[in-house]
């Protein structure tokens, strides 16, 4: 089967590329900017711009909220957005307006791009392909500073007849790129080909800069200074052997000798931990992100054969690698006897690694799960057990045995706490469904649309709310008037928002 692109990031990349160019003239420019000077273009509207671009993101069939991969990023992501702060690179306003969320995407090709106010796009691809969280964090330190030196912002304040009016303009042709890669292409055909190396110049520029700050946040972070020079060789070496467009990420992050020679130099002469080898931890991570990238039955076929030949020759990272890939393939085909076997195998190879053993209890908590048989998920797994993988796989088997009361209980702590967790809010939902209490459900509804930013849907739902509270008042039937109150501010606070969506649009 062919590789298959993902079209959002394709053409936002071809529009980023080519918006700036829009109405401008051929001109060249000496030196960059000051650094994390955003020209014109305020925190509040790149925040709105890249709400726009990630809700179209959210709604993509690729967005995936797995919740062990989505912690193993997070994990990695919060460390370097501490190690900014410390180092003065997240101004407070910027670090208090900006969303600071990585959105990952299920598709298998090699990609992360940052979007405006914050937000950053992440595909299982390039998990797929790391050894190390710090191989992973040099990737997502160069992103991050690429929205901390308000890098697009800055492009846009370069041209001078850039009005707020073609800001929209460009970001609503980002959006209708989005449904057909052409258009993109169409735009960047129509560029006058001085301004595109002008564009391009600085691009590299920026590439630089955002190598150098990122370089910075990483090794503050704890992370391997080695770990910039070895992402570099990694792709350029998988771009050598497979030009099959599998790795959009050199294409939108062109790698020269010079960035290359840079990053290794500065690993010569910095002090800091190793490379870490590749962890029994890692190798389960790789292996999960390899098999939800790659979902077609002849994958997960193939990954259930590399586990079955997985023997005691190999290398133990590897060998728990393919055994997780195998199970969790064979849950994905439903084939449950055949995943108890290679779960079986992987047990005993884990239990004196702590990360380890728990992706393996986990994988085994999943697994009953998939199988119909929750309350082996709740002797498998504590529900107050820390952990997001954890909250959600109890929350399911505790709302299937009928205990959604602490269900919802956890999960309200936990949204109270995680306010832009949707998977959460939805699962609090179904708690309180269970227990009757259609009101809280209907708002926990409604906050996960905010979560995802759909702010209309949102809106939607706090309005049959609150219609709902009224139909009891009528009835004299009895309503939760503190609920009540809650919905009727949150509805204005999201009706602002949409507010705001409307007028930018």
């Amino acid at each position: 089967m062919a590789h298959r692109i993902h079209r959002f990031t394709r053409a936002l990349g071809a529009a980023l590329l080519a918006a700036p160019l829009l109405c401008a003239p051929a001109r060249s420019y000496a030196q960059l900017p000051q650094l994390g000077d955003g020209g014109g273009l305020s925190i509040g509207a790149e925040r709105r711009m890249g709400e726009r671009i990630a809700r179209e993101l959210f709604q993509e069939p690729d967005y995936i909220d797995d919740p062990v991969l989505a912690e193993y990023v997070q994990g990695i992501w919060s460390r370097l957005l501490a190690a900014a702060r410390a180092l003065g690179e997240l101004p407070p306003e910027m670090d208090q307006r900006y969303a600071w969320r990585v959105i990952l995407g299920s598709d298998p090709e090699i990609n992360a791009f940052a979007l405006p106010g914050g937000y950053v796009g992440l595909q299982l691809g390039l998990i797929d392909i790391v050894d190390s969280p710090d191989e992973l964090a040099s990737v997502l330190a160069h992103e991050l500073s690429h929205v901390t030196q308000r890098h697009l912002s800055r492009l846009m304040a370069r041209q001078s007849r850039l009005t707020p009016v073609l800001i929209g303009a460009m970001l609503l042709g980002m959006l209708a790129a989005s449904k057909s890669a052409d258009l993109g292409g169409a735009v960047i055909a129509g560029s006058q080909a001085a301004a595109v190396q002008d564009h391009l110049t600085f691009s590299r520029d920026m590439e630089r800069e955002a190598d150098r700050v990122g370089y910075g946040v990483m090794t503050r972070a704890g992370y391997s200074p080695q770990a910039f020079a070895a992402m570099f060789e990694k792709l350029q070496q998988a771009s050598r052997l497979n030009d099959d467009d599998a790795y959009p990420y050199l294409r939108t992050h062109p790698l020269t000798s010079e960035r290359i020679a840079d990053m290794q130099a500065r690993a010569q002469f910095s002090v800091g931990p190793p490379l870490p080898a590749l962890s029994l931890r890692q190798a389960m991570i790789t292996a999960r992100a390899q098999v939800l990238s790659h979902p077609g039955v002849d994958a997960l076929r193939a990954a259930v054969t590399r586990a079955r030949d997985a023997g005691a020759a190999m290398a133990p990272a590897p060998r728990v690698g393919a055994l997780y890939a195998g199970a969790l393939a064979s849950i994905k085909q439903r084939n449950f006897t055949q995943a108890r076997e290679l779960v079986a195998r992987l047990d005993p190879l884990v239990a004196g690694d702590a990360q380890a053993a728990r992706l393996a209890q986990l994988l085994a908590a999943e697994l009953a799960w998939s199988a119909g048989d929750a309350p082996r998920v709740l002797t498998l797994l504590a529900p107050d057990a820390p952990g997001r993988p954890e909250l959600v796989l109890t929350s399911e088997a505790l709302i299937r045995t009928g205990q959604a009361g602490p269900a919802a209980q956890r999960l309200q702590d936990w949204v109270a706490l995680h306010p832009r967790d949707a998977t959460a809010w939805q699962l609090l939902a179904g708690a309180c469904t269970a227990q009757g209490e259609v009101l809280r459900s209907i708002r926990a509804e409604a906050e996960a649309q905010v979560a995802l930013l759909d702010y209309a849907a949102a809106v939607d739902r706090f309005k049959a709310a609150q219609d709902l509270v009224r139909r009891r008042t009528l009835a004299g039937q009895p309503v939760d008037h503190i609920e009540a109150s809650i919905i009727d501010a949150r509805l204005r606070d999201v009706q602002l928002l949409l507010k705001e969506q409307a007028l930018q649009g």
